[in-house]
């Protein structure tokens, strides 16, 4: 910080606000910390009594604030994230698509472990729409030496994006309906009208539903004819449970499925499956995805559809936060549930 003559200080930044006073009119701000002088800035500051100025000087090595959090914000957008104009130093960084959000957690806490930086954003892995804010990026003083911008540069340049909006890739989805009280018409289906609802909400087709009864050899069956037919994506619904007759775990094993996870941290979902056949992700839905707003299926699927690759890891992490608290008025996805990983 230095003190200038206001006609030397073009250029410069200020330290602190200048108030204007108009007698019997207005009293307020003529100019907010932070501001740059320029030219046009010379006579109100003469006309208010301000000869001198306390000022830093961005040439002494320094980096404005709204310079540093562009420079910062610019190197975390991965795809699918747009700037805002600096206000008082801050950048909001918001979706230009509707996708899913993905935020690299790990860079994100390397970059707030740097001095004077901050970065903070919404809940990753969840999906939002075109112009939602997602995330918000400042630092602390009023200007910074350029090591520490460069420091935040370095951090982001080796790593993945730090946030970016994936869109969802459209799919053929087959469904496998098992249980024969459902495929001898003792009972109507309910998982379909629901599965396919879902799926079209996320931009997916649905090729075909089957049903089948509780004989493994028919759930197989199904399953490599929908892939015969190019479905790229299989739904079983229904047998989840480790009741006798429930037999779709087995039957998806059966069909040539590498079993990635059965069973989740979650209520509801706890006897969820997640498998692939190749690349054809194929899941075992439980019945709590017919009854409940929010379950397994909206934390997963969407992450599926968007090209990430989905492990053990990542569904062991749903346990922190995955306990819906049931509410009386269901508010997914502006509440905790699934928002711990």
């Amino acid at each position: 910080m230095k003190t200038m003559h206001v006609e030397n200080a073009i250029g410069t930044v200020l330290c602190q606000d200048i108030t204007r006073i108009v007698p019997g009119q207005a009293k307020g701000p003529a100019f907010r910390r932070g501001h740059v002088v320029t030219p046009e800035d010379i006579p109100m500051l003469l006309d208010i009594g301000k000869e001198h100025l306390y000022v830093y000087d961005p040439e002494d090595g320094y980096v404005h604030e709204d310079d540093a959090a562009y420079r910062i914000a610019t190197a975390a957008a991965g795809p699918g994230i747009e700037l805002s104009t600096p206000v008082e130093g801050k950048i909001t960084l918001r979706a230009t698509h509707d996708g899913l959000l993905d935020i690299d957690t790990d860079t994100l806490f390397k970059l707030n472990s740097v001095k004077d930086v901050i970065f903070g954003t919404i809940h990753t892995n969840q999906l939002v729409e075109k112009g939602r804010p997602m995330a918000g990026t400042r630092v602390i003083p009023l200007v910074v030496p350029e090591e520490i911008v460069a420091e935040a540069e370095a951090v982001l340049r080796n790593s993945p994006p730090l946030i970016q909006i994936r869109p969802l890739k459209p799919c053929k989805v087959g469904i496998v309906t098992t249980g024969s009280e459902v495929y001898s018409g003792r009972i109507k289906d309910k998982f379909g009208p629901v599965v396919r609802k879902k799926f079209s909400a996320y931009g997916s087709s649905t090729v075909g539903q089957r049903l089948v009864s509780d004989d493994p050899n028919m759930t197989v069956k199904a399953i490599q004819d929908f892939i015969a037919e190019g479905a790229d994506f299989i739904v079983v619904t229904g047998g989840m449970s480790v009741d006798p007759d429930d037999q779709t775990p087995a039957s998806i094993r059966m069909a040539g499925a590498d079993v990635i996870t059965y069973g989740a941290p979650t209520f509801p979902g706890a006897m969820f499956m997640l498998a692939k056949i190749g690349d054809i992700p194929v899941v075992g839905l439980p019945g709590c995805v017919m009854y409940y707003r929010a379950s397994i299926f909206d934390l997963i699927i969407p992450r599926i559809l968007a090209g990430k690759e989905v492990t053990r890891e990542d569904i062991i992490n749903l346990g922190h936060g995955g306990f819906c608290e049931g509410c009386d008025e269901c508010r997914y996805p502006v509440c905790s549930f699934g928002k711990g990983a």
